[in-house]
């Protein structure tokens, strides 16, 4: 089940991939557990086509876009708004035609937009600076060569030609009259955006607010802000946990030459814009006729079957009636993340409301033992609270990497019981030590 035999383009395939989101799980985990196959490790079937899965940390919606292609309904809950957001693109029906035609339209306002700054202009002219010198200085692949035979004192060398770029860089900022930073750093945009990008960033969602149609418009949010989080001013090594902001050139380890931080946004929004197109189109040929439904709530509390009603009364019918089949989740591993953080960018720019307070286990709380008894008690109530609206004989799956041992409490606070337990190496991990193993489990749940 470590599921290595995948390409990365398959575990990200068509949506799975509008946008990035920190812990979340691959889609051939989901349908490994969804679908209705059997294995060696997989004795039984516990879900079938027309039955309604809840997961009631949804996180960016990878089990309700899987539960879709399997012919199966879903419920997906998320403290968070721009969780919820995420994943209702995903999942959501959208005019490709209407969509592509707004984009032509954004595009042209971009450039108006750009024509009297001077960044555009600054950053083609920096470029071509650029390959000059690391064609020079850094030429590929002599100089990784010569690294790594210990040729060249990579840290010396590298820290002398910085030096020497900079002089280059400063005289076109000077140039140009280029302005890097705003002088307020109150905010994250003004501390992690160059004052070009943030301006254009500022710019469009200024224009994202103003379109009427609301699912186009969360469609254009999730691409600026996938374009916000590749523009911010931070060294490649560092997009997933910022450290420092970046203002100007400086000596990459990950690519090893002199690079720089982003001046404009056009790049990545062009290039977002074609690939979330392209996404949605792909994902459209492969949809079923099934409802999925995203409600911004806590589940600890949250009255599932009120919520689903007011987006899609049919559905809530069926819970009504039938029940939920039962859970597919990976519940927030404690301590690990802060989940609002991650995208402080998309809730400035778009003035979301944010709920850091009622995320269960976030990083900011940390791992003490106190923390701790608090997890233990909120997954088992999210869990009671899910119960009332399963069906008899519900199957429960919960994917964590339990190292404090604290899912037996939970089952038994929740009046469940552990019946199965899958480990799985998880070897295809962005920016970790694959030398080092790391397993996770899939707790199977069922009712004491």
């Amino acid at each position: 089940m470590s599921f290595d035999q995948y390409k990365e383009s398959e575990r990200t395939k068509h949506v799975h991939r509008l946008h990035p989101y920190k812990g979340k799980f691959i889609p051939q985990l989901v349908e490994y557990f969804l679908d209705s196959h059997t294995d060696e490790f997989k004795k039984e079937v516990c879900f079938q086509k027309g039955d309604i899965v809840l997961d009631p940390f949804c996180g960016s919606g990878t089990t309700l876009v899987q539960a879709n292609e399997l012919g199966m309904h879903a419920v997906g809950i998320d403290i968070s708004y721009f969780n919820v957001l995420i994943s209702e693109v995903k999942v959501g029906k959208h005019d490709l035609f209407s969509l592509s035609n707004i984009i032509r339209s954004m595009d042209w306002r971009l450039s108006e937009f750009q024509r009297n700054r001077k960044n555009v202009d600054f950053e083609n002219h920096l470029n071509e600076e650029l390959t000059k010198f690391n064609n020079r200085y850094f030429p590929s692949p002599e100089y990784k060569i010569r690294v790594s035979k210990g040729q060249i004192d990579e840290d010396k060398y590298a820290k002398e030609k910085e030096q020497e770029f900079i002089c280059i860089f400063n005289r076109l900022v000077r140039e140009y009259q280029i302005k890097l930073q705003s002088h307020q750093k109150g905010t994250f945009l003004d501390k992690w955006f160059l004052e070009p990008v943030r301006e254009e960033l500022v710019f469009l969602s200024r224009e994202i607010k103003s379109i009427h149609n609301e699912e186009l418009r969360k469609v254009l949010i999730l691409i600026l802000s996938r374009t916000a989080r590749s523009c911010r001013a931070t060294t490649h090594a560092d997009l997933a946990t910022l450290r420092e902001p970046v203002t100007t050139t400086y000596y990459c380890k990950k690519h090893r030459k002199i690079c720089k931080p982003i001046f404009s946004i056009a790049k990545w929004w062009d290039y977002y814009t074609r690939d979330t197109l392209n996404r949605l189109r792909e994902f459209e040929s492969l949809r079923t006729d099934t409802a999925q439904v995203c409600i911004v709530g806590d589940s600890r509390t949250v009255d599932i079957y009120q919520e689903v009603r007011k987006k899609n009364q049919n559905l809530a019918e069926v819970i009504l009636k039938k029940g939920i089949r039962g859970i597919f989740s990976s519940p927030p591993y404690i301590g690990l993340i802060d989940y609002h953080e991650q995208h402080a960018y998309a809730y400035e720019l778009f003035g979301f409301e944010r709920r850091d307070e009622l995320e269960i286990g976030s990083m900011s709380r940390g791992q003490g033992e106190e923390e701790r008894k608090a997890y233990i008690q909120d997954i088992a109530r999210v869990l009671i609270n899910c119960k009332k609206y399963l069906q008899k004989g519900y199957d429960v799956f919960l994917v964590a990497n339990d190292k404090f041992n604290l899912y037996p409490k939970i089952a038994d606070l929740a009046g469940m019981k552990i019946v199965n337990i899958y480990k799985r190496p998880v070897l295809n991990r962005v920016e970790k030590d694959r030398d080092n193993p790391y397993f996770e489990s899939i707790f199977h749940l069922k009712e004491k």
